[in-house]
């Protein structure tokens, strides 16, 4: 009798180390594809004003322009990619898009802040500058420079 629980002990082993052995002869099989940056295509893109920003959105930009934020958001047609820069000392204050692209495994948007232009007498109020892109709803992750 305590021969046969040898044999039945001995099996669950083999049978787990088999299925170890396969599992890394598959995985050495499986290629992991990085991202090497390289811009595939320019996405098309609409910088949306707020009047066309969605509700839940507004709220969460709320929430979070009292300091630097990057977010994304997307419903069901369309991905919106948000950069604000947080308070800033007077008002004039514009973004520009430089870029909005697709690589091989992201979305890669780089925004810059523009102050005011030399000889404008912009607002002596504090002003919380951001963007909002609409672009396609892509499963990408975004990353922003």
């Amino acid at each position: 009798m305590n021969r046969k629980a040898r044999k039945i002990s001995r099996f669950p082993r083999g049978l787990v180390l088999a299925c170890l052995l396969l599992a890394i002869f598959f995985a050495a099989g499986c290629k992991v594809s990085k991202d090497d940056g390289r811009k595939e295509r320019d996405l098309e893109f609409t910088v949306v004003g707020d009047s066309d920003v969605p509700q839940e959105l507004k709220e969460i930009i709320s929430e979070k322009m009292s300091q630097s934020f990057k977010l994304t958001f997307s419903d069901e047609q369309n991905l919106y990619i948000v950069v604000g820069y947080g308070p800033q000392s007077t008002g004039g204050y514009s973004i520009s898009v430089k870029q909005l692209y697709l690589t091989s495994n992201s979305i890669v948007i780089d925004t810059e802040l523009l102050g005011p232009e030399k000889g404008e007498n912009p607002a002596p109020e504090t002003s919380y500058p951001y963007v909002v892109v609409k672009t396609e709803n892509l499963e990408n992750p975004v990353i922003f420079q």
